[in-house]
């Protein structure tokens, strides 16, 4: 992809779409690849000018607008972005009202998981506003195995442009984005453009690999599907393409995007969820196949070892029952499933569309590692990194570092587990590995004399 140098670019530009959302503010994000260590992700943005004040200054009839962007690691709480950009644009006519304001800024954002605070605010009536809270997992795209981008959808057909000076531009092409991501009525086809990175995977072996695009209902049932077969001859390549989505009843899909080692059955995938409303449309009862969700989820991309290394992680909230089922696996595609079900499972939010409590355990994950691995063990190994995954950031700690007779030792308070709870860790070989010797929290080892293990004998 086109590496941009101006990294908070920012244009508007009027298109006639709908926005479904009663704020009348909208967003959508893309990552494409950068470097090893970073993505360059894209923020599109849409405001429906219906929705916002008409005020006229200086002769001339305005809608004005407020683009906040927060983004913090979630890890680190590191602020990696905070700005506004301001949206002016003239109302010529009654007619143009109803089109909307669409637009994009441009990140190169670092490995992690992040957190995303977009708000978008009528600049003349502060309580028109809308704010978006979106976890963003940056992953890079610039590694020794093959890769797809993000899929960005576009409102219009995706032609090739010579406008270098277009925000919209990427790769010869002009891609303009539909934010809200909802087609049907005005907007029957959907458009798409996507990258695929290292096609010279040596774990692909077939000189031409399998393209497949298709898009499925929200029970899973693929509804419409293209394949065909791309040359490995060039390691980077572009992908647009389009499908006409008249005939689909109103429902949320997904379309994937899979590139496939046909002989070997392993492959990538990249997706994107979508919503189609079309209320005259009547949903037929067809013979219509069924892909399985896993596909599009997170691990449908994982190898078998960061799968494996994905359930090493998970023990610490997975039943025996589970352990051993897992044990008894072999082959990639069960364990994708089995980890997909899993995870799905635990979901406490299942009408958003990530999986926040898998996300936050990761983000526990990388805090153990960050704030209790040393030489010897990765932080998530150690009995601090555990009930800190589990049981997350405690209320209070006590820290006895310096003891006169005693080794050292913490003490970890949970004031809202089981009406307080609390842990107690002690350095007992004396290199900073601390190990639980106590705790009130039931199933969690109690020893009320753990006192005499930290005593230094003389």
């Amino acid at each position: 992809m086109k590496k941009f140098f101006t990294f908070l670019v920012s244009i508007t530009i009027t298109f006639s779409y709908t926005v479904a959302q009663d704020a009348g503010f909208d967003f959508d994000y893309a990552q494409f690849a950068y470097d090893s260590t970073s993505n360059y992700v894209e923020i599109y943005y849409v405001f429906d000018q219906g929705k916002l004040s008409i005020v006229n200054k200086e002769g001339e009839n305005l809608v004005e607008a407020v683009l906040s962007i927060q983004i913090t690691d979630s890890t680190t709480s590191d602020t990696l972005v905070n700005n506004q950009w301001f949206i002016r644009h003239p109302v010529e006519s009654l007619e143009t009202i109803s089109q909307s304001l669409v637009g994009v800024v441009s990140f190169i954002l670092p490995k992690g998981t992040l957190e995303c605070i977009i708000k978008g605010t009528d600049l003349n009536k502060d309580s028109n506003s809308r704010t978006i809270t979106e976890f963003i997992r940056v992953k890079p795209l610039i590694n020794s195995s093959a890769s797809i981008s993000d899929i960005q959808l576009a409102s219009k057909m995706i032609q090739g442009s010579e406008n270098k000076n277009s925000v919209f531009y990427k790769n010869t092409y002009e891609v303009i984005p539909i934010p809200n991501l909802v087609f049907g009525g005005n907007q029957p086809a959907l458009f798409f453009y996507s990258e695929i990175y290292n096609l010279s995977d040596p774990n692909f072996t077939e000189d031409t690999l399998k393209l497949n695009e298709i898009i499925f209902n929200s029970r899973g049932k693929v509804v419409l599907e293209k394949n065909k077969f791309i040359s490995k001859k060039n390691n980077t390549r572009v992908e647009v393409g389009s499908f006409i989505l008249s005939k689909l009843p109103t429902d949320t899909y997904t379309l994937a995007i899979s590139l496939i080692d046909t002989s070997k059955n392993i492959g990538v995938t990249s997706s994107k969820r979508f919503f189609v409303y079309n209320p005259d449309i009547i949903e037929a009862d067809t013979t219509f196949h069924e892909v399985k969700p896993v596909l599009s989820s997170t691990f449908g991309t994982m190898s078998e070892e960061e799968l494996d290394d994905i359930f090493d992680k998970s023990k610490y909230i997975a039943t025996s029952q589970e352990i051993d089922k897992y044990k008894k696996l072999s082959g990639v595609e069960g364990k994708r499933e089995f980890l997909f079900n899993f995870w799905n499972g635990r979901d406490n939010d299942p009408s958003t569309k990530e999986n926040e409590y898998f996300y936050d355990y990761l983000q526990r994950i990388d805090a153990a590692n960050t704030r209790f691995g040393s030489m010897q063990k990765a932080g998530w190994k150690t009995d601090r990194g555990r009930v800190f995954i589990i049981y997350g950031e405690p209320s209070e700690i006590e820290r006895y570092p310096n003891q006169i007779e005693s080794r050292p030792y913490e003490i970890w308070y949970y004031n809202d587990l089981e009406g307080g709870v609390y842990f107690v860790f002690a350095d007992l070989t004396g290199f900073s590995e601390y190990t639980l010797v106590h705790s009130t929290k039931r199933g969690e080892l109690r020893d009320d004399n753990w006192g005499r293990r930290t005593v230094i004998a003389r």
